[in-house]
């Protein structure tokens, strides 16, 4: 190649770099929106999941006062729990008998 060639080289160097400039910062671009994407996806499922334990929760507590009131205005007598000391018996491990 020629001294007064050399303009060709640098003008393909600089097409190359117009062409590929695009496609080579969209790659990298993807891949930082992919990670934006990821962590963004994560933030929501867990928001979701957090909304759906808090709402059964919620639903589980009413759910149980309403069957209190229920059998309180039925008049049904509450159980009385047992007091006093409660006798436990520790063994090395279990016995033919208490299979």
């Amino acid at each position: 190649m020629a001294l007064r060639d050399r303009h060709l080289v640098g003008a393909g160097a600089a097409a190359c770099a117009v062409c590929c400039a695009a496609p080579v910062l969209g790659t990298l671009g993807l891949a930082g929106a992919g990670a934006a994407a990821t962590v963004a996806t994560f933030a929501f499922a867990g928001a979701v999941f957090a909304l759906v334990v808090g709402i059964a929760a919620l639903a589980a507590v009413v759910m149980r006062r309403r069957a209190q009131n229920r059998a309180l205005a039925a008049g049904v007598p509450c159980a009385p729990t047992a007091t006093g000391a409660v006798d436990i018996s520790l063994s090395p491990g279990p016995t033919g008998a208490d299979r």
